[in-house]
């Protein structure tokens, strides 16, 4: 997920909250919004390593209340961003076996941020 500027898609401090706050709005208006992960090539690693994933997209799952089909309305053509709305259980079977990081209500990606900056890392 990143405006069309490449420079943009490491920005993750500044891109991530604005673009997920107006994503979880949007989707909150249909169903209310449970949690906010990261999966794919993102999910796996730790930020300070994405520059590692030039040309890579964000891929973004949002365990609602019900499951939104044709999730991609949501998103702005300006953002590369693949987006999956699932409800509780669709989201449990998804998830096995995958590393995903949960961005709302838990922020575990604002841990690994502050961490990795007291170390120097980022």
């Amino acid at each position: 997920m990143s405006q069309v500027k490449p420079e943009a898609i490491w920005q993750h401090e500044k891109v991530l909250p604005y673009i997920l706050t107006r994503l979880k709005d949007k989707i909150d208006e249909i169903t209310a919004v449970e949690k906010i992960m990261l999966f794919g090539s993102r999910g796996k690693l730790p930020p300070a390593c994405w520059n590692e994933l030039e040309g890579k997209d964000w891929d973004v799952l949002v365990q609602a209340k019900f499951r939104l089909k044709n999730s991609r309305v949501l998103i702005d053509e300006d953002y590369h961003l693949d987006l999956l709305v699932m409800d509780e259980s669709q989201t449990e079977v998804f998830c096995r076996g995958k590393t995903v990081k949960e961005l709302f209500p838990v922020n575990e990606l604002e841990c690994l941020t502050i961490k990795n900056k007291e170390h120097g890392n980022i």
